[in-house]
Parts: C-alpha cells; structure tokens; sequence
C-alpha cells in the first residue's frame, strides 16, 4: 500500500535537455513538436507547451553531448521546500545547495540521486503573461492553441535509467516524497521499472534498469496531448519532416496511455502520450505489480516494443 501521501512537492516542473545540435534541435521543438519560444540566453532556449502555466517547462540547452542536464520539482509552498530539504540533508543523499535561479524561476535546491541524475526544488516561480498576440479566447488556458505542429498541451512526465531500480525508489520517496503507482517485478527478484507520482497524476516520472554501463541518462521526455487523433496526426508530422519515428503510435500497456515515440535531431528521445485519462483518486492505492510474463505478452494489444527501446538512451555510451 503506499504510505499516506505527502504534499510538499507539487508537480514536475521542467527538464534541461542537453544537445549537441543545438539549431536542428530548437527547429525540432518549436516548429515540429510545436513548443513555444518563451525566452533564450546565451546558452539555452526556454519552451512550453501552449497550456503550461510556467514560463518553461524544457530548457534546451547547448552542449558537447546529449541527455538531462537537471530535472525540476515545483514544491506546495516555501515551508514544504524547507521541509524538502530537511529531509535531504537528513538522507545520506548528495545535496548539492543552492543555485540560482534561471530566466524561469527563482532559487532552487539541488540534490543528486546516486546514479547521476540532478534534481532541483523551487518554489519562486515566473508564471506565463501572454502578450495580447497570444493571449486565448478562453481565459482559463494558459496561452493561445497555435496549432503548429503537434502542439501538445502540457509537460507530462520524463524517464531515466538507473543501475538499480529499487535504490533510485528510496531515493524519489526520500528526497521528494513520491509515492510509486506501479512497477515491474523481474523474475530474479529486482525492480525492474518503477513508476512515481507526487500527486494524483499516475506518474510524472519513471525509472527503468540501465542496461547500457551508462550513468545518468535520459530514456525520454514526454508531452501529453488531448486525445489520441493529435498522437495519429502528430506521426503524419514527423513522417513529413523527416523526423525518426521509433515505435507507435500504440497503447501501452502500463499505465494504459496511447503514446509515439521519436528521436529529435540529436539523438534525445522525445514521446506525444494521451496521458490525461486515468488519475490516482483511491487514497490507498497499492501499485500494480507487472511480471517478466506479463511483460512478454508486449504492450496493451500485443505489439513488442523494437529493441532501440532497450538499448538507447541519452547521452550514448562511448565504447
């Protein structure tokens, strides 16, 4: 059963991405994935999808390779990033202090999981004030709904890899309060995959075994649409602009969202999900435990997924 639910983190907040290919990489998630430019500095450009409330949620940053430069975490309140921090510098976990802030909020609280993976917790933060150009008909949307390229709605949730699934758990139900929905049971005995959520979201971020010698690295960053047709049109979309299509459109079957998968020009795997359907309501949810058999069936309808899935990450293993 997951232990009673703490509230002092709120929701992710945002991913750095790092790339090597900084141009084809901005043209990628602006004119094709169709996030909106909401500011640069001289080393990173900072995009949102056309319903996220912050100023950012991807940082896209240039850089000799590829992969997550850091994973932000808006907390409830200024006391619950107190209380955040406590808990860290209490833990045996890597803080790594202050840093601070960015063109997209204020200061932020670092921590290193043991595999790597920078996290940081904030509280002041730069809310989008659209300009009247982009400002939406209906005044409970965050901006304008351009419809240029997929243009997905929001920030879903991202995955990274880890050497050992059940260690990067204690570190998420730790340092940030989550509370795992569902994971995968291997036959030998370890964890697998693990899914997480601090709120009633079914998970905003995962963790599968590394498989590759890598050490911090990003599996994927995943924007939720409306509905399934924007993920059928989205494939058209990246069919016209050459971009790799390496799985889907499909329904997965954890967590039960439709999803596609493709890689931008830099390598870093990027995927559109129909991920607003299911919300962890029951207060005593008890993760749903997936076996090495229930595995091999392949996704909800049977489709396996290709072995790229397996092997590639962000940024790739030198040999």
């Amino acid at each position: 059963m997951l232990s009673e639910a703490c509230h002092d983190v709120a929701h992710l907040g945002h991913v750095e991405v790092l790339t090597d290919k900084f141009d084809e990489s901005l043209d990628f998630f602006t004119r094709v994935l169709g996030l909106k430019l909401a500011g640069r500095d001289s080393t990173s450009a900072y995009l949102r999808a056309w319903d996220d409330y912050e100023f950012h949620t991807l940082k896209l940053s240039a850089h000799h390779t590829t992969g997550v430069g850091h994973i932000g975490y808006r907390v409830s309140s200024p006391e619950a990033l107190e209380r955040r921090i406590a808990a860290i510098e209490a833990s045996g976990f890597k803080s790594l202090g202050w840093v601070e802030g960015d063109m997209g909020h204020g200061r932020a609280y670092r921590v290193e999981d043991p595999f790597g993976h920078v996290f940081e917790l904030y509280w002041d933060t730069v809310k989008y004030r659209p300009p009247a150009s982009d400002a939406p008909a209906l005044k409970n949307n965050a901006s304008r709904f351009h419809a240029t390229g997929a243009s997905p709605r929001r920030l879903d949730h991202l995955n990274l890899l880890a050497e050992d699934v059940t260690e990067f758990r204690r570190f998420m139900e730790t340092c940030l309060a989550s509370r795992v929905t569902e994971l995968i049971r291997l036959d030998n005995g370890r964890i697998g995959g693990c899914w997480f959520t601090v709120n009633n979201k079914t998970y905003d971020l995962a963790c599968a075994e590394e498989h590759g010698r890598g050490r911090g690295r990003l599996h994927h960053v995943t924007y939720a649409t409306d509905q399934r047709e924007d993920i059928l049109r989205a494939a058209d979309i990246f069919l016209e602009n050459g971009v790799h299509i390496e799985q889907g459109p499909h329904k997965h079957a954890i967590q039960g969202t439709f999803f596609l998968y493709v890689w931008e020009p830099a390598g870093n795997r990027i995927e559109l999900a129909n991920a607003g359907a299911r919300l962890i309501l029951q207060p005593d949810w008890e993760p749903v435990i997936w076996t090495e058999t229930d595995r091999k069936k392949g996704q909800a309808w049977g489709l396996k997924l290709v072995e790229t899935f397996h092997t590639h990450a962000t940024p790739p293993v030198k040999p």
